[in-house]
């Protein structure tokens, strides 16, 4: 392979790609990824790597006895297993000659715009001194609501953070099939097109075997992430030469196409999903006109209904429509005490900018 179709790309690999049936570490599959990761890093892609595993890991090294709680076990196997998965990937890579560095990260590191952009930097950083980052979720202390959903959205987040190209999910199955009508031999779907179509029509809810994540919260992830003009591959990564496939432009697996690129700070509201610090409501016409496709609307005042919690200007809100439920995420330009004096006002400054709003579909 001599020339790749994306410069910089998020690759994210699940914990059934490289574990066993016994959901223990397969050395094989690594370092059949760890050759492909190599020649793709060799023609001058630079590459982000977002692996879970270590609970996996885990299992090779750690008996537990049967009576031990589900949050106690996931913090000894993955604190465990974690020293196993980066020092497999370390004398793999090093093998080739590639040094690679260890992040492990929360949800709550990306709470603000200065933990952000921090780990912004040292990602960059790392790129820039053509270190690959191993990226994980730091899941001894990441219990409750510091937990990601899986390390798809944690993937998902590091893809847009870092405006790569393309984000790839290498998983277990061959990419997104047509579930749709219940057939013995469901189709592959190449090709998605956001625009013009949705996968939920095509899908059915469901969990891996021992990853936390699903095919519903990949596309999910797929869908945000086109919308921002990042391409995005669903594919097995048990498959040889995937990888080489993907960035050489052969049509595997399942691609999200992108849209036209967003900026940088709307994709850091768009992943701010239970990192708010508080909540407006807004009424129908609010709503109407902020979903309008005619022209960009802020959220002002004189939409608002309600507000929720306690919040300061710099801080993401939750925007609730009338019933309730989330339509959208913002940075506020002022306090919930102002907000509340402001209620229902006209021709008072908006509450989140166009610029720092983002609406779910």
């Amino acid at each position: 392979m001599n020339e790749a179709i994306y410069r910089k790309v998020v690759v994210k690999v699940g914990t059934n790609v490289i574990t066993n049936d016994r959901g223990e570490l397969d050395l094989q599959i690594l370092d059949l990824l760890v050759r492909q990761l190599t020649e793709l890093r060799r023609i001058g892609v630079e590459i982000l790597l977002v692996s879970s595993g270590a609970v996996g890991a885990g299992r090779s090294l750690v008996r537990l006895p049967a009576n031990v709680s589900p949050v106690a076990s996931r913090q000894v196997l993955s604190s465990t297993g974690q020293i196993r998965l980066i020092n497999t990937y370390a004398d793999l890579f090093g093998q080739k000659g590639i040094t690679i560095a260890q992040i492990l990260v929360t949800k709550s590191d990306f709470r603000d715009r200065l933990h952000y952009l921090n780990i912004r930097t040292c990602l960059a950083s790392l790129l820039e001194h053509d270190i690959i980052p191993v990226i994980n979720e730091n899941d001894a202390v990441s219990v409750t609501e510091l937990m990601f959903t899986d390390n798809d959205e944690l993937s998902g987040m590091i893809a847009s953070m870092m405006q790569v190209d393309a984000y790839i999910i290498l998983s277990h199955v061959d990419g997104l099939f047509d579930l749709s009508l219940d057939k013995k031999s469901p189709a592959l779907i190449s090709r998605i097109d956001i625009a013009t179509e949705h996968f939920h029509q095509y899908i059915k809810p469901g969990k891996s075997d021992f990853g936390r994540g699903g095919m519903l919260t990949k596309c999910h992830i797929a869908h945000k992430l086109a919308r921002f003009g990042i391409t995005v591959h669903i594919a097995n990564g048990r498959t040889p030469g995937i990888l080489p496939d993907i960035l050489g432009g052969k049509e595997v697996g399942t691609t999200f196409v992108a849209q036209k690129p967003v900026h940088g700070r709307k994709r850091w509201i768009a992943h701010s999903e239970g990192l708010e610090k508080g909540a407006v409501a807004i009424n129908a016409g609010a709503e109407s006109a902020l979903r309008s496709s005619a022209r960009a609307n802020s959220l002002l005042p004189v939409g608002i209904e309600s507000v929720i919690g306690t919040f300061f200007k710099g801080d993401i809100i939750k925007i609730c429509s009338e019933n309730g439920n989330a339509i959208g995420y913002g940075m506020a330009q002022y306090s919930s005490e102002q907000t509340k004096k402001l209620l229902g006002k006209k021709g008072e400054k908006p509450l989140i900018h166009y610029d720092y709003l983002y609406l779910e579909v």
